[in-house]
């Protein structure tokens, strides 16, 4: 008994057994990690938003390369250049021979494993 009398004067023990200290702490706890808007869950929703920033940053510039290349191919010359380089396209009189460096090889299979 005496050992109860002794932690009930304690200063701390009265402090933290105030019901405004409890229900406070309740309620922080509740809005840390139990509620649906709980601070874990906007940290997550932020990682996610920096992700899909760099997503769209990557993604514009994409576009943009993509859009000089359409400008570039408007042209009938050039259009005839890259499909002649990409696809391999010919002339009914011609023939290719595609000469291919081994390093060029490894190069396409990573290209289309990234695809």
């Amino acid at each position: 008994m005496n050992f109860i009398k002794k932690i009930r004067t304690n200063r701390w023990f009265s402090f933290f057994s105030n019901i405004y200290v409890i229900v406070l702490t309740v309620f922080a706890v509740w809005m840390i990690f139990f509620d649906t808007n709980s601070l874990l869950t906007h940290m997550e929703l932020e990682k996610e938003i920096d992700k899909l920033q760099k997503q769209k940053e990557y993604l514009q510039k994409e576009i943009s390369e993509d859009k000089k290349v359409i400008d570039n191919l408007k042209e009938d010359r050039n259009i005839e250049k890259f499909a002649r380089e990409e696809y391999y396209f010919k002339k009914d009189d011609e023939e290719i021979y595609i000469i291919e460096k081994q390093d060029s090889i490894a190069w396409k299979k990573k290209k289309k494993k990234k695809e």
